[in-house]
């Protein structure tokens, strides 16, 4: 049996619920209340030291690091394959996955600063304290401190889209050859893109994702969010908080 530990919002649980619905694969869904930083409560830490979500446990297996499970559920379902066959075009994949990864600290600028900054605000210096102490990340500690007593600033913000609309422009280039980041086909690395391309649409620089500003991303995007594993993967608006409605969401 396969347990995904995940958030709604969360970019690396987005990643993995649509990699489940691309695999087709049946999961129970274990809603993670980041809010109330349910991924630092001891019982949670046992699966994942890290505390962040998602984990996602096959048996009493447990995994954490989306690109990772990612790869993982592909070994164990190889139909459809996610990854390209050719041993290069893989790395080329783990490299786009990289990237993203470490445009993260650009999202959360945007996305802390809803429904977790104005919990995170309202918190008295000792329950702030209290928090951080359970935070493993020192970097996730920072991240908490910022939104609860010095939110991102408009400069912030201002370079943190700039990254991301760099990366459009990175993916705009790699889509060239075939519509797809990596070879021709649909893979991991596209799912790496997903939830950055869906926070720039919504919020973040929604001018930049029209034919005019980057045409092969806004076509990549429309055949992305036709695939059916999309719709029922609950990648919905980021404001709000509707499941997914796929039926192996339990």
């Amino acid at each position: 049996m396969i347990v995904l530990h995940h958030a709604w919002r969360s970019s690396a649980s987005r990643r993995v619920r649509l990699c489940l619905e691309e695999k087709g694969l049946s999961f129970v869904s274990r809603v993670v209340d980041m809010a109330a930083m349910e991924h630092h409560q001891p019982e949670y830490l046992r699966i994942n030291p890290n505390g962040v979500v998602p984990t996602l446990l096959h048996g009493d297996r447990p995994l954490h690091e989306s690109g990772t499970i990612c790869e993982y559920l592909d070994e164990i379902c190889p139909e459809p394959p996610l990854r390209p066959a050719e041993p290069y075009e893989r790395a080329l994949m783990r490299n786009w996955v990289r990237y993203f990864d470490e445009c993260i600290g650009s999202l959360i600028v945007f996305n802390w600063r809803h429904r977790l900054q104005a919990t995170a605000a309202a918190w008295s210096d000792e329950e702030l304290a209290a928090r951080l102490e359970r935070i493993p990340s020192a970097e996730r500690r920072e991240a908490w401190t910022r939104v609860a007593r010095r939110p991102f600033t408009e400069a912030e913000r201002d370079a943190a889209r700039a990254t991301l609309v760099a990366l459009l422009g990175r993916m705009e280039a790699a889509l060239a050859p075939f519509g797809w980041l990596v070879g021709n086909s649909f893979s991991i690395a596209d799912i790496a893109a997903v939830p950055f391309v869906k926070r720039i649409e919504e919020e973040i620089a929604p001018d930049q994702m029209t034919a005019d500003a980057h045409p092969r991303v806004a076509d990549w995007w429309a055949r992305v969010q036709a695939r059916p594993a999309f719709a029922r993967a609950g990648i919905g608006p980021f404001r709000d908080d509707e499941p997914a409605s796929g039926a192996a969401v339990t």
